[in-house]
């Protein structure tokens, strides 16, 4: 997933400096200020995610036909993550800043010569897979029908060549990020969706489920096209020079990162192919499912996390010789609060109201009463997970950020071993649900161990309140919860809550009221980074600049 805490590097004052003069540490307000501009990018593309997912939906249902779109989809973002997504954030963004705070015409070489290379590769990749769909399809969905097998080749075939837009991407993000210009990057997945989401409306009527596949590829393109604006200044020099020392570091760093997701890739592919084996619409009801949980996850955990990282980096290659390592943990301390307040609520709310959001935003068109029921059910087992999962993403950037990427690396593997065991253990039983229930503890056990590391390797972080800001957001969240509940109960036991109108009301007055309850309880409970989300994060900062 592509991205200090302080907004601009350089002093700061006692006296002018809000995050000081409120109590909160210096690097606070800072990520607010920077999670707030890629939080609204979040916002946009989580919206039309949603709206993409919803288009599907009315348009083709939970079918077989939209499960092997799911898995042709899933092979050019597995290509992605595995040879660039991976990079952007474990080694892009430390190198590329390095380079930004000191040399940038070499950053213009260095990143040239990762477009070049990035280019070249992934288009020869391209072409290899072209030939290869039928067995790649086979290796994904093998418990697919054969015409449902061979659709899937279809999409695959359709679907392959967007893997180079978006590692392409994935570089123009990793070298903006460094550059501290977040708002193009920010709007790449809500371009994407947009662009998925047109094609199909435009070309259902002509080419059935493969308007996906041909928006898939469209939104792809339009990731780079969107993001060139914002690199007007940069010099391209072309390069195929494999003995550049950036690349070399890069290399370096990348190279625990990859071995992980290999593991981690090789874990994707089994589970797909597991869920190929409960169900032809298995897949599609935990695509949507996971929809709704990425939705919170994007837009607070990744937002504070890409927001944290070129701080954390540069931090950490200054707290080694100058004994400044508190600086690090504050920058974590801050990221991991705002992550709490927020995260915490919404796993709550979003397990209550389950079913009536999957049923405001899927049930119409094709998708029916028993495909909101198997979406729900799956949507609360992974909200197990949800938690960890936000607290994580941090937690591996404060890694990277120190040059670590084996530790994370390892953990992965380990988190995937996890996943197989659980999901082998309970496939028979529990069908689709075993594998939900073993994400969830992947996640978990992921999480567990990334925190168990970082307090045995870099101190923990005792004294930064970050414990204390989960405790009064749980508290807050639990009355939150049972006022939501009641507000729930109240609108279903109304005689006018049928047809769209109900669903809107049993959405957003228990969510309303939900909301409520949870701001006032943090006000009560004198939680400070409350202030600082609503304040910093939601009235988008007009004053942020790029660069």
């Amino acid at each position: 997933m592509p991205p200090s805490l302080r907004g601009e590097e350089g002093t700061h004052q006692a006296t002018s400096n809000p995050a000081e003069m409120s109590g909160l540490p210096a690097g606070g307000w800072g990520v607010a200020r920077a999670a707030g501009i890629i939080a609204l990018g979040n916002v946009a593309s989580r919206v039309l995610g949603l709206v993409r997912e919803t288009v599907i939906a009315h348009l083709f249902g939970a079918t077989g036909l939209v499960s092997a779109f799911r898995v042709a989809s899933i092979l050019p973002t597995m290509l992605y993550d595995l040879l660039i997504g991976g990079m952007v954030s474990s080694a892009l963004v430390p190198v590329f800043s390095g380079y930004a705070a000191q040399e940038r015409e070499e950053l213009w070489r260095v990143a040239s010569l990762m477009l070049c290379l990035t280019a070249l590769v992934l288009s020869l990749v391209a072409v290899v897979l072209e030939f290869l769909a039928p067995q790649a399809a086979w290796l994904l969905s093998g418990g697919f029908d054969p015409e449902l097998l061979a659709q899937t080749t279809k999409l695959m075939r359709i679907t392959i060549p967007a893997v180079i837009f978006m590692s392409l991407s994935g570089v123009l993000t990793g070298l903006l990020y460094a550059l501290k210009r977040f708002a193009y990057p920010a709007f790449t997945t809500a371009v994407f969706n947009a662009g998925m989401v047109s094609v199909a409306l435009l070309l259902a009527g002509k080419l059935g489920i493969a308007s996906l596949a041909v928006g898939l590829l469209a939104g792809a393109a339009l990731q780079v096209i969107l993001q060139l604006p914002a690199l007007r200044d940069m010099r391209f020099l072309p390069s195929l020079d494999a003995s550049h020392p950036g690349l070399r570091r890069l290399v370096r760093l990348y190279l625990p990162v990859v071995l992980g997701l290999v593991i981690n890739q090789v874990g994707i592919a089994i589970d797909r192919n597991l869920a190929s084996r409960t169900g032809a619409r298995s897949i599609a009801w935990m695509a949507n499912a996971t929809t709704l949980i990425q939705f919170p996850l994007g837009l607070i955990s990744v937002a504070v996390s890409l927001a944290i990282l070129p701080t954390l980096s540069r931090e950490a290659a200054n707290d080694e010789g100058q004994g400044r390592r508190g600086e690090f943990q504050a920058t974590l301390a801050s990221g991991l609060r705002l992550v709490l307040v927020a995260i915490i609520p919404a796993t709550i709310g979003l397990f209550i109201l389950a079913h009536p959001i999957i049923a405001l935003l899927f049930e119409h068109g094709e998708f029916g009463p028993q495909d909101t029921v198997q979406t729900a059910l799956a949507l609360r087992c992974y909200l197990i997970g949800l938690i960890f999962a936000a607290i994580d993403q941090p937690l591996v950037f404060a890694f990277y950020a120190r040059q670590d990427t084996l530790t994370p690396a390892l953990v992965g593997a380990a988190g995937v071993g996890i996943y197989l065991a659980v999901a082998l253990a309970l496939i028979r039983p529990l069908g689709m649900i075993g594998l939900v229930l073993a994400n969830s503890l992947q996640l978990m056990g992921h999480a567990l161990a990334m925190l168990a590391l970082f307090w045995r390797r870099l101190g923990g972080l005792a004294g930064y309140g970050v414990g204390m800001a989960a405790t009064k957001a749980l508290l807050a969240s639990l009355a939150m919860g049972g006022a939501t509940y009641l507000a729930l109960g109240w609108v279903r036991g109304l005689s006018s809550t049928n047809g769209l109108a109900g669903e809107l009301m049993a959405v957003g007055v228990p969510g309303g009221v939900g909301l409520m309850v949870y701001l006032a309880m943090l006000a009560l409970l004198g939680a400070r980074e409350a202030r600082m989300v609503w304040q910093r994060m939601w009235p988008f900062p007009r004053r942020m600049k790029d660069g």
